[in-house]
């Protein structure tokens, strides 16, 4: 299965597809994913573009780090 990353679905649907996120987005920067109320509020709105904006991080950084990590990141 390839690893899709759709920066136009929001953060719960991603990590619904792809568990393993939560770890590497808390390692990128986005702490408050590991907080399961956050994830279920927060994250059902916020996509990964909007996110990296409030945390003041360069979605650039994070879109090469999934690439790295073995993702296609799509927008």
């Amino acid at each position: 299965m390839e690893k899709v990353i759709d920066l136009k679905k929001t953060v719960h649907e991603l990590v619904q597809q792809h568990p393993e996120l939560v770890e590497i987005m808390a390692e990128l920067g986005f702490e408050s994913i590991t907080n399961h109320k956050m994830l279920k509020t927060v994250g059902r709105v916020m996509t990964l573009p909007k996110g990296a904006a409030m945390k003041g991080l360069d979605l650039e950084t994070v879109k090469k780090e999934l690439t790295h990590r073995g993702y296609t990141v799509i927008s």
